[in-house]
């Protein structure tokens, strides 16, 4: 039995994407699954555009969801000469052949032809058929040189996706497409094709968005006379509430963007990992939703992945990340959430308060950075102390809201410091007013919102001195 092979092959030209994500994901879960080897390779053969920083982050990002691989990180760029060398097969055997042609001189074709009807924007095939006196008279004037792939002209190309089924299209549709730009670096096709038979990839498990190169690849690998085809899954794509690709306008889609806003990585693995895959339903006839990832490689299988676009559900990965956050152990959850304080709060950051607030934080957050946002109350400066608008309205019109205030404020000066001490609803209830309608107004002006960390701890944590002060002040705006 040949052993699954499969590959994790992004472009260093930006952020890992969690449509990126994803599919390392599903590659990792599919080799980890079978007992293959995971295979990550670096598709930098668009020289310009590639960073050695992106780079470096796709690895750390990865690492960051809990994502390991077996080999590399290939770099396609150190295996140019291999490329090219397949190109100069491809030329010699006729399949391939020089183009001449600049940008502009193929789109004033195009233009042209557009002005007598409808016409394809692909390649026209101009210098498919130049003599060996064109192809040198050319050369010798210096023009830049590319290298295209000469596609079939008639027939269909197809190839049975595990996913998708049977895909098909005319060869009509594919014009000759370049291998080797005028720089003389290749194009991903072509490094694609060369490095998955080079490197016995078995599997190509990839977005939906790369289906129609398929074909491409695999015209490629017959005309290279490489043996056999991988098994193909292309995977749904990631989209928002509007069904649109899943794009910046729907909020963070970078790893980097999830973990600064204070996504746990595992919260965030077990969430794509169920992104257009769905696990069996367990006892209660519900399929879990609350998985490991070595659960969800023990459960992974192609077969019960969804063809149909899988939705980005934002409040979904919210509560996920929630539940993640409850389960953690309250040292290991205030470890991660002290950089997020240690940032916001720079030098008034008080590690001893700042663990307190965690531990009140814990029950009610959904991420790092909101359980750490709750907290700014303890550490703004006084004079910056400020009542949230809405809040603050909302504060105007409570009725008795000044004899609320005040009747808190002679309780605080008083009573010992001590949660169950400042428990204000004794004082409520004398004044016949119930929690709910008195406590929001004390909540905004003590921490600045009418919603927020538990009410008489924060009060506790605060410290009597700037709790009487804050209450008095709030007193004295709505008086």
């Amino acid at each position: 039995m040949t052993e699954t092979r499969v590959r994790f092959a992004p472009s260093p030209t930006g952020f890992l994407h969690v449509g990126g994500a994803r599919t390392a994901l599903f590659n990792w879960l599919y080799a980890r699954h079978t007992g293959g080897t995971f295979v990550l390779r670096i598709e930098d053969t668009d020289v310009e555009r590639s960073r050695q920083d992106w780079t470096e982050g796709i690895q750390t990002t990865l690492q960051w969801l809990g994502l390991d691989w077996d080999e590399g990180p290939y770099l396609q760029s150190a295996r140019f000469d291999r490329h090219l060398e397949a190109a100069q097969q491809l030329l010699a055997s006729g399949a391939a052949y020089e183009c001449f042609c600049t940008e502009e001189e193929i789109n004033a074709r195009h233009e042209a032809r557009k002005a007598l009807g409808p016409a394809d924007p692909g390649y026209d095939g101009h210098c498919r058929d130049l003599t060996p006196e064109d192809r040198a008279r050319l050369a010798g004037e210096g023009r830049p040189r590319s290298i295209r792939f000469r596609t079939p002209d008639d027939g269909v190309s197809s190839f049975t996706d595990v996913i998708r089924g049977e895909v098909t299209v005319p060869w009509t549709t594919i014009p000759d497409f370049v291998i080797v730009r005028t720089s003389g670096a290749p194009v991903f096709y072509l490094a694609n094709a060369v490095d998955d038979a080079d490197t016995g990839i078995t599997h190509v498990i990839r977005g939906e968005d790369l289906t129609d190169t398929t074909h491409r690849m695999l015209a490629l690998r017959d005309a290279l006379g490489i043996p056999g085809r991988p098994t193909f899954a292309h995977l749904p794509l990631l989209v928002g509430a509007d069904r649109a690709k899943l794009s910046k306008r729907h909020g963070a889609i970078s790893l980097e963007d999830f973990a600064a806003r204070g996504y746990l990585p595992e919260a965030l693995a077990n969430y794509l990992g169920l992104l257009g895959f769905s696990l069996p339903a367990d006892e209660s006839g519900a399929a879990p939703e609350i998985v490991s990832l070595a659960e969800l490689a023990a459960a992974f299988v192609l077969a019960r992945v969804a063809p149909s676009p899988a939705f980005f559900d934002y409040d979904k990965l919210n509560w996920m990340n929630g539940e993640y956050i409850r389960a953690l152990p309250l040292p290991d959850f205030v470890h991660r959430c002290r950089p997020f304080g240690q940032e916001r709060y720079g030098d008034r950051f008080d590690a001893d308060v700042f663990t307190a607030a965690m531990a009140l934080a814990q029950e009610r957050a959904t991420t790092l950075a909101d359980a750490a946002d709750t907290a700014w109350f303890l550490f703004v400066p006084e004079e910056e102390f400020q009542i949230a608008p809405d809040s603050l309205e909302r504060l105007q019109k409570t009725e008795r809201v000044g004899e609320i205030l005040d009747a808190v404020a002679a309780h605080l000066e008083v009573c010992d410091w001590t949660v169950e001490a400042v428990d204000l609803r004794p004082v409520l209830d004398k004044l016949a007013i119930k929690p709910r309608k008195g406590l929001p107004a004390v909540y905004a002006a003590v921490e600045g919102s009418h919603t927020g960390l538990p009410l008489f701890d924060s009060i506790v944590l605060l410290g009597r001195e700037r709790s009487l002060r804050r209450i008095r002040a709030a007193a004295t705006r709505i008086g």
